[in-house]
């Protein structure tokens, strides 16, 4: 009867509700001892018991059992036949600490017992109301009244429920999206650092390359014989270079040759170090390797320490999840961030090392090249032809000194080609080459033997010949040295030796980037790689957790519990509790937790759950609880730590430890407003009830997602030590646990008010900082008003909590023939109204609000409203014994 009338799940800070009827399937000893162990925050100990009116006083020790902690505030709700005309009660049921409520199950006809005894248990364990009915009992005679009840229900109807659920795990999962690629403008600089294979300020002056080492000698000399070939370029490029001689001391083709060999010897050696340190984490072996090949590694710069990695990885992930975008979102781009980041160690820089300094580009360098002066030869033959010509025209001499000029342009053209830059002065070396000697000469000899005709038939003066000759010779000569310096010019930027300084920068800077990110960080490195990737996954894992709590039956359970199917396209059925699992010795197994114990365990992965009852059918998609998680991952065993009387618990703030019975108000769910009637049709609502249903407000979606994403982050939260210590040991399936215990608190609270309750709060986390820049996300606390919500306007609420007083609108529980037994006096009743906080929240409901009596009491969830009257019995109704000879109770 209990797993019908009381809560499914239990609610921090609600008053514990026991079930002591005799038609209950526990044993009333154990619901006891179950109740006693239900952590109650803040040393506020309130108990709602369930009772048979005529069983009071043989429980008496039960009741004295409950006070046995310290002192305890006790609500009764006696339930009565028919027939029975008095109240008997005890002692310890006195105002202040305790009151009874005389109620009668068979008040409606038609109207289950069950159907009446649930809302008002829901009502009543609600903080705010248990306090104010108990108040109100110490007010009235003997303290025992009859309820007299008006309550208006705001809820969801099961389709808008299942369609809001579903939208909201969506939105806090996403859908599959590819890994993509990371950039550093895109991470925290601390990561941005792995990202760009910049070099960090702090080594900007530091020697890599030590000139006493074997790389450094092989650079210094390769960079010495660049610089040889240059100064011989230079040399051999100008006037003197053809004219005087100056470049037979020059061997170009050698100093290249030199260059080619050097370049080659250094990136051997660059390319040594690399294959002889390429693990992926440096050691100081590694270092000696290094130091022994020229290479010195400094001491790990400032900007980027190993400690800092994992902070730069929450912040990033906070600001990812702080963005808006869903789980498998965060967890594509961690898993691209893992896969820049993982290290490759500097083996891999060989093929980049290949790429810049080959043995194809080495060959081109050392490629011999040949000379090629003068010009297209067509060209070469008119322009000599032109200037011999010109010298030509003086009279008579012009005849000799026409073809002279030709041949001297052809000698010039000679001696350049014996002169090439592309030959050494011993002829080991000599790529060849054409300077068009041939066509200048014939040119030359055509041309001056017209210009010496054409002289003579002009009869020019002397002094005009003279001019003439001058400008051809200046002509010829420096032509010739023009197409000296191009023709060398072209033919160094052929071989392009100062390509090697190039080489050697990239190389150098090569070293220098694999010094850094595949050397110095790539601990750093591999420690980023594997938290990224252990978030990514963990983030993946949840996701996918949610999804198929979401789309499928609930998690598996253990051993001999029968869990409900998918009801429909909505959702899942609710579980099914078992007879095994049902019994006093299994609840007593089931470990609890305190809000106050928050992160205080060594160890975290014990997460253990509590059982559900089977749900109405058409009810709105609840996962059941796992009655064999705790026994699956409790190292000590079912008996915990301090031995069989201690039980083993520990504490989050999605998990709850308490045992099935008895249980704090919660969620009843769908089970809770309909019943099993024939044909499994609900069971209709008690008079006093009046449901109202809406189809989710703007609000709703929006909320649950912020909600799910604040748990998600406080799970996150949790993990981040793990992955400080070791990321491959941490456990997806352990905070997988939590994202379902998560969704489970999540889907109480839309059960049991619409989301309209904060999420509970949680304390002890390892660094209470972390979270402060995304308040926004999770503090949970500032929540929408019912109606934006619900979709349901509180103005039948407002009318009815406003009205004058009138005894009239409340529905006595007790029947016709019981009224008698009621006092008739006026002023003895007292009146309890109360309100769901929620549905005075916002715009929408300020101006209905205005004028309400100051006796409301606002409650902090629920959703129900209404007017509780608690009228009190005659004086000879009520009885109390002060000594019983009981035996056993």
């Amino acid at each position: 009867m209990s797993a019908r009338v009381l809560p499914e799940r239990p609610l921090p800070g609600h008053a514990v509700c026991l079930d002591l009827r005799a038609a209950g399937a526990d044993d009333p000893e154990a619901v006891v001892r179950a109740a006693l162990d239900v952590p109650q925050p803040g040393g506020e100990r309130r108990f709602l018991v369930l009772d048979e009116a005529d069983r009071l006083v043989s429980h008496q020790l039960l009741y004295e059992r409950l006070s046995s902690y310290g002192p305890a505030r006790i609500v009764c709700v006696a339930v009565a036949v028919r027939g029975e005309r008095a109240v008997r009660r005890t002692l310890t049921l006195r105002p202040p600490a305790a009151g009874v409520l005389w109620v009668f199950d068979t008040a409606e006809d038609g109207v289950p017992a069950e159907a009446v005894l649930r809302p008002l248990v829901d009502v009543l364990s609600t903080p705010e109301v248990f306090d104010a009915a108990l108040r109100a009992l110490g007010e009235v005679v003997h303290g025992v009244a009859v309820p007299a009840v008006r309550v208006l229900e705001h809820d969801l109807t099961e389709e808008a429920r299942a369609r809001a659920w579903r939208q909201a795990v969506e939105g806090l999962i996403g859908p599959e999206v590819p890994a993509g690629t990371a950039s550093a403008d895109q991470v925290p600089p601390a990561l941005g650092l792995l990202l760009d294979e910049g070099l960090p300020r702090s080594l900007a002056g530091h020697p890599w390359l030590p000139a006493r080492g074997r790389v450094g000698l092989r650079l210094v000399g390769c960079d010495e014989a660049v610089q040889d070939a240059v100064d011989g370029h230079r040399r051999v490029r100008g006037a003197a270079g053809l004219l005087a001689g100056a470049g037979r001391a020059v061997d170009l083709p050698g100093d290249i040759e030199r260059v080619a060999g050097e370049l080659e010897r250094f990136r051997t050696a660059v390319a040594d170090a690399f294959a002889a340190a390429g693990g992926s984490r440096l050691t100081a072996e590694h270092r000696g390797v290094l130091r022994d090949r020229g290479i010195e590694l400094p001491e790990m710069p400032r900007e980027i320490t190993r400690t800092g990695i994992v902070p730069a990885l929450r912040d990033h992930t906070h600001e990812l999840i702080g963005r808006g975008l869903p789980l498998r979102s965060v967890a594509a781009r961690l898993s691209a961030l893992s896969a820049r980041t993982a290290p490759v160690g500097s083996a891999a820089r060989l093929a980049r090392l290949d790429a810049i300094c080959g043995p194809e580009r080495l060959r081109r360098l050392g490629a011999r090249h040949p000379f090629t002066a003068g010009g297209p030869r067509p060209v070469a033959f008119a322009v000599t032809g032109l200037l011999a010509l010109l010298a030509g025209v003086w009279p008579v001499l012009g005849w000799v000194l026409g073809p002279a000029v030709g041949v001297l342009a052809a000698g010039l053209a000679h001696l350049m080609l014996r002169r090439r830059p592309n030959r050494s002065p011993d002829g080991r070396i000599d790529g060849g080459g054409t300077t068009g000697a041939a066509p200048r000469l014939a040119g030359g000899v055509l041309g001056g033997l017209l210009g010496a005709g054409l002289g003579q038939f002009l009869g020019l003066p002397a002094w005009a010949g003279a001019l003439a000759l001058a400008a051809s010779l200046a002509a010829v000569l420096l032509l010739a040295l023009r197409d000296w310096s191009r023709a060398v010019d072209a033919w160094w930027a052929l071989a392009d030796p100062e390509d090697a300084r190039r080489i050697l920068r990239e190389v150098q800077a090569l070293v220098v980037t694999t010094a850094v990110h595949d050397w110095l960080f790539a601990e750093v490195r591999h420690h980023c790689s594997a938290g990224a990737g252990a978030v990514a996954r963990l983030l993946r894992g949840l996701a996918d957790t949610a999804d198929a709590y979401g789309r499928g039956p609930s998690r598996a359970s253990g051993p001999g519990e029968d869990r409900g199917a998918w009801a429909g396209p909505e959702g899942p059925g609710r579980g099914h509790r078992s007879e095994r699992d049902a019994t006093p010795e299994a609840d007593a197994r089931m470990p609890s937790w305190s809000w106050d114990d928050w992160g205080d365990g060594e160890a975290d992965d014990v997460w253990s759950d509590m059982d559900e009852e089977p749900r109405a059918p058409g009810g709105f998609p609840y996962d059941p609880g796992r009655s064999g998680a705790s026994a699956a991952h409790d190292p000590h065993g079912p008996s915990g730590p301090g031995g069989p009387g201690e039980p083993p618990y520990r504490s989050d703030p999605f998990v709850s430890r308490v045992p099935p019975e008895p249980y704090s108000a919660g969620s009843f769910g769908a089970a809770s407003r309909g019943g099993t009637g024939p044909a499994d049709e609900p069971a209709p609502a008690p008079a006093w009830l009046e449901r109202r249903y809406g189809d989710g407000g703007p609000l709703l979606v929006d909320t649950l997602v912020g909600d799910l994403v604040a748990g998600t982050l406080l799970i996150l939260e949790r993990c981040w030590a793990g992955v400080e210590r070791d990321p491959a040991a941490v456990v997806p399936a352990v905070h997988e646990e939590r994202v379902t215990d998560l969704l489970d608190e999540t889907r109480v609270r839309l059960e049991r008010d619409v989301a309209a309750s904060p999420p509970p709060r949680y304390d002890g986390l390892r660094d209470p900082d972390a979270l402060s820049g995304l308040a926004a996300l999770t503090d949970r606390t500032d929540r929408p008003d019912a109606a934006r919500l619900t979709g349901v306007a509180p103005d039948a609420v407002a009318r009815l909590i406003l009205a004058e007083d009138d005894p009239g609108r409340t529905v006595a529980l007790c029947g016709p023939e019981h009224l008698r037994l009621l006092s008739h006096d006026p002023l003895a009743a007292r009146q309890v109204r109360f309100v769901p906080e929620a549905m005075r929240r916002g715009a929408a409901g300020d101006d209905i609000w205005r004028g309400t009596a100051e006796d409301v009491v606002w409650t902090g969830a629920g959703r129900h409203a209404g007017i509780l009257r608690l009228v009190p019995l005659r004086a000879d109704v009520v009885h109390t014994v002060r000594s019983e000879e009981a035996g056993e109770p």
